[in-house]
């Protein structure tokens, strides 16, 4: 059988996240769907909301999504597989609700490094909620929010009608400064068309990921208004502020026109995660490296990379070159420009002196 496609639903305690998936669920595109739902506290309620799934619906454990119930979701996976093999249940995706406590860097490494998890499952994305109300406030106080929302691939605003003056762009702005490579999508009255948060096949080699253009665009949108929107919203809005987490995170993308070798980069990366693992949020990268002729698709969080998958072409009127979205936090750009450039430099050298 395919891999399962796997979607994580996240955001902070009353962002909308359940209303949202009940939204989903309601709809065609999201029949024969599996739900997983994460709550905190000794009795989850949030699976009673949720009538459209029936036997598919597992209730972990109580506690956050973390390092105390990684082995309650392997489980919980495992059991789905073997009763969809068996012909018990017929679900065609996954998706995950985690706590609004939940910060999302375990699910992720259990989805992309567990290998019994693997065998039958694939990471399509992470969408992640965000209260257009309370939002500005939360990212002010909450790291967990934070981190929730630099680490998206979708970023879902909710309770936009609720919202007053021109606080649903200030909040826009801020997301797009905080990660711009994720689109940032609204959810009219809790619900919004599955299609532009499923089937995001972020690295299905079967197929070109829709996600690539984005990649690519973030790239411009850094050099052209990341930097500038960050320092306007820190200067009109808590420049001194402690609580602004978002502070101490940034987004940037290096570009390369020439090939790239990928034991230099490889090898940068490998010393970057055991140097540096808990401040690299997250990496997305289109790459184009020697001897390939398609582009191959990087993707990593913190310590754990996602094995690298060709993509069938380059993007139609796309320029052929590498890219690098990082998402870090508390880690210098001229850091890492700086290493990756030395390393790419030393592999460089070992190549010309085989040759020569």
């Amino acid at each position: 059988m395919d891999a399962v496609p796997v979607t994580v639903l996240t955001g902070f305690l009353g962002a909308g996240k359940t209303t949202l998936l009940r939204a989903l669920l309601a709809r065609p595109d999201g029949a024969r769907t599996a739900v997983l739902i994460n709550e905190f506290g000794e009795i989850g309620l949030d699976h009673l909301l949720v009538e459209h799934v029936a036997d598919d619906l597992v209730l972990l454990a109580s506690g956050c999504l973390c390092c105390t119930v990684r082995g309650d979701l392997v489980a919980a996976l495992g059991r789905l597989a073997s009763r969809r093999a068996a012909g018990e249940l017929a679900f065609e995706r996954v998706i995950i609700e985690t706590t609004g406590l939940a910060d999302p860097a375990p699910i992720l490494h259990t989805l992309m490094g567990e290998p019994s998890v693997l065998a039958s499952y694939r990471l399509d994305g992470i969408v992640t909620v965000v209260d257009a109300v309370n939002g500005w406030a939360t990212l002010d106080t909450q790291p967990e929010a934070v981190k929730q929302a630099a680490v998206a691939d979708r970023l879902v605003l909710s309770k936009t009608d609720l919202a007053e003056g021109d606080g649903v762009a200030r909040l826009r702005a801020r997301l797009a400064a905080l990660n711009p490579a994720a689109p940032i999508l609204e959810a009219r009255h809790g619900g919004l068309d599955p299609a532009a948060i499923l089937n995001a096949g972020l690295f299905d080699p079967s197929r070109k990921s829709p996600d690539v253009a984005g990649w690519l665009r973030a790239e411009a949108y850094v050099a052209s208004e990341g930097e500038h929107g960050r320092a306007h919203l820190h200067h009109d809005h808590h420049h001194h502020d402690p609580n602004r987490h978002d502070d101490r995170i940034r987004a940037f993308c290096l570009t390369f026109d020439r090939p790239l070798p990928w034991q230099g980069l490889a090898t940068w990366l490998e010393m970057m995660v055991t140097v540096r693992s808990e401040s690299l949020l997250r990496i997305k990268g289109v790459l184009d490296l020697i001897g390939h002729d398609r582009p191959v698709a990087i993707h990593g969080v913190q310590h754990l990379f996602h094995p690298p998958a060709a993509l069938p072409a380059w993007p139609e009127g796309e320029p052929r070159r590498s890219r690098l979205v990082f998402i870090v936090r508390d880690l210098d750009r001229a850091v890492i420009e700086e290493g990756l450039n030395a390393f790419l430099a030393a592999a460089d050298q070992a190549a010309a002196l085989r040759a020569g």
